[in-house]
C-alpha cells in the first residue's frame, strides 16, 4: 500500500540521517511524503498516515504544515504514542517547551521509548 511504502521510506531516510547522509535522507523523505499524501488523500482516518506525513514534513523542514497533520491526527487519536513524541520534538524545535511538556504528560506512564525520548530532548533543551 502507499501508507507501506511511504513508511519504509521514511525509517529508511531516518536511518541515513543517522549516519549524516543528509542529503540522501530528505531525498526519501520527500519520496515518502508524495506516497504518504496520496496515502491520506485516499484515507483521512488514519492517525498513523497523518503521523508519518507529520514526521516527513517537519524533517523536509515544512514545520507549519507539519504541525497541521500532527493536530488532524491527534484529533483522530488523542493518545497517539508516535505523533505527541513528533508533535513535541517539534514544539521543541520551535521554542515552544511548554507545549513540549504537555505532550509528554501525555504519554506519562506509557512506559515507552516515545515518552524516554521526548524528556531526554526537552531536558537538553
Amino acid at each position: 500500500s502507499l501508507y507501506k511504502s511511504g513508511k519504509k521510506l521514511v525509517i529508511r531516510a531516518k536511518k541515513l540521517e543517522k549516519k549524516d547522509k543528509i542529503a540522501k535522507a530528505e531525498e526519501l523523505y520527500l519520496k515518502a511524503l508524495n506516497k504518504l499524501e496520496k496515502a491520506y488523500a485516499k484515507d483521512k482516518k488514519n492517525p498513523d498516515i497523518l503521523n508519518y506525513l507529520g514526521y516527513a514534513l517537519r524533517k523536509t523542514g515544512k514545520l507549519e504544515k507539519a504541525e497541521i497533520f500532527y493536530l488532524e491526527g491527534l484529533k483522530l487519536d488523542a493518545g497517539h504514542l508516535g505523533i505527541n513524541e513528533y508533535l513535541g520534538e517539534l514544539y521543541v524545535q520551535t521554542g515552544r517547551i511548554e507545549l513540549a511538556k504537555k505532550r509528554l504528560e501525555v504519554l506519562n506512564g506509557c512506559k515507552c521509548e516515545e515518552y524516554d525520548e521526548l524528556k531526554e530532548l526537552i531536558e537538553k533543551n
